[in-house]
């Protein structure tokens, strides 16, 4: 094997392990922007519209997503060059990842239905009340 060769390989593994770290520094940071359980949980309001609100703010995936997408980018470049030996557990991260970002977005969706949804219900409830109050009199 030539001097080149030995470079190359070396060079090669160089830059796979560079792409591995790439890979779970951007999952890391992924993780770090998720909203913390206790400020989905510990929601503070004065009314049912206040707490829909609030909980919709804290479901906010945030930077997540663009740092989960740039540790997606790096694992595809990674795998298509076979740089990895292993990378069933990148997957796995990745996939675990992308399933809080998509639950905390079909979440944050459904509250915003029925912080939507709420108020017309009220109202509705209101006029059915003001009609009766009308039919007694």
């Amino acid at each position: 094997m030539s001097q080149s060769t030995l470079d190359d390989d070396d060079l090669f593994g160089e830059a796979a392990n560079e792409m591995r770290s790439d890979v779970e520094e951007h999952l890391a940071a992924a993780r770090d922007e998720l909203p913390d359980p206790d400020a989905i949980w510990d929601v503070e309001a004065d009314n049912t519209l206040g707490v829909l609100n609030a909980l919709r703010s804290e479901l906010e995936p945030g930077e997540a997503e663009a740092h989960l997408r740039d540790a997606k980018k790096w694992y595809t470049m990674g795998e298509r060059a076979d740089a990895f030996d292993d990378a069933g557990d990148l997957e796995d991260d990745i996939e675990a990842v992308e399933g809080l970002i998509t639950d905390l977005t079909d979440a944050r969706e459904q509250v915003s239905d029925l912080a939507g949804t709420v108020p017309e219900i009220r109202s509705e409830l209101e006029s059915a009340g003001d009609e009766e109050s009308d039919s007694d009199e």
